[in-house]
């Protein structure tokens, strides 16, 4: 049976898979699609007659390692312990429950948690799980969307405005649904958590420069102001793209800016300074305010609210903090400590 898109048993092989020092032991009967390709540290044995006395006669053979059976759902991969074991679409369906449920970690925004991932969760689980897409096919069509909606924005006409960042909210709903799909069938790769970074940086470059340009359009192209101010915030986003992915190279992250070490914070990331805090709390609000998945919406209530400028200048204040964060990570160095010794 299916959970999340794979079934059980390719679900608990690929778990083995992913464990360091670990042999995995495959005892099949043949009965049932094993994963393709297999994970690097797991064989197949193919069992033959009594399937019990062959496992047994196997575990003999092999010191009597620990046995796993291949119908149960664990969660959290790196502990074996526990599960849920899918014998129907009760158990299946609770099962699916908890995995889906697994994946409101602690570092989501406030309307990534209560508002976006009410939406991605229902399109990821009764949608893309059941198509033959890949997590990154899911990131470059949310890609397109938003694009899309920046080549309306920067028309300055109201409607199309509106529609255009409509657009772009769809983006960050889809942009959780990708995660979403390759954490549930655990595709995670590097290249896609690469990608889904870079995707949002430029759309953010992207929203900023047609907002500036819809303004200048919008209010008959003789005021050049609109378009400066969109330019500063573009190359202040830039600036603090090559930063943050120099960080990420340096510190050996992967392509998740939240993993990044900041000086200002003491050599901790966002992922560590948000731990444990209250949502409500001044730090985790003020955070808020610069994550993406509050800003595109806070953006769409401010051009229905008839706040174009609103949009772009608070645009530009988020690139301007960015911007400060970045080039303070660039040339700031921990303090050398210096031995002192009295004569």
């Amino acid at each position: 049976m299916d959970v999340g898109g794979i079934t059980v048993l390719q679900r608990s092989i690929k778990q083995l898979g992913r464990m360091s020092g670990v042999k995995v032991i495959v005892a099949s009967d043949g009965t049932v699609d094993l994963p393709d390709p297999m994970p690097a540290n797991a064989t197949v044995r193919q069992l033959a007659g009594d399937v019990p006395a062959a496992i047994a006669s196997l575990q003999d053979e092999l010191g009597n390692p620990d046995v796993l059976r291949g119908d149960v759902v664990r969660v959290h991969f790196r502990r074996m312990d526990g599960g849920y074991r899918v014998v129907d679409e009760a158990t299946r369906r609770r099962a699916e429950d908890a995995v889906f449920a697994d994946l409101l970690r602690g570092d989501l925004g406030f309307v990534a948690r209560h508002i976006n991932k009410k939406i991605s969760f229902r399109i990821t689980r009764y949608l893309l799980c059941k198509l033959p897409v890949t997590p990154n096919q899911v990131t470059m069509a949310g890609g397109l969307i938003a694009l899309a909606g920046c080549l309306l924005i920067a028309t300055g006409e109201k409607t199309a405005v509106l529609v255009g960042f409509l657009l772009a909210q769809l983006q960050s709903i889809l942009d959780g649904c990708d995660g979403e799909l390759a954490r549930v069938r655990l595709q995670q790769t590097a290249r896609g958590e690469w990608l889904d970074t870079v995707v949002d940086d430029l759309l953010n470059i992207a929203l900023i420069g047609a907002t500036a340009v819809g303004l200048w359009r919008s209010g008959g192209s003789t005021d050049s102001t609109w378009l400066a101010l969109g330019a500063a915030g573009c190359a202040m986003l830039l600036v603090y793209m090559v930063i943050a992915y120099r960080e990420l190279v340096k510190q050996g992250e992967g392509g998740d800016v939240l993993k990044i070490r900041w000086w200002w914070a003491r050599g901790r990331d966002f992922k560590s300074l948000l731990a444990g805090r209250d949502d409500r709390s001044g730090f985790n609000l003020l955070v808020a305010l610069g994550k993406r998945d509050f800003f595109v919406l806070a953006w769409l209530v401010l051009v229905i609210l008839n706040q174009l400028p609103a949009v772009l200048v608070y645009g530009v204040v988020i690139a301007a903090i960015y911007f400060v964060v970045a080039v303070v990570q660039l040339v700031a160095r921990p303090r050398p400590r210096h031995n002192t010794r009295s004569t």
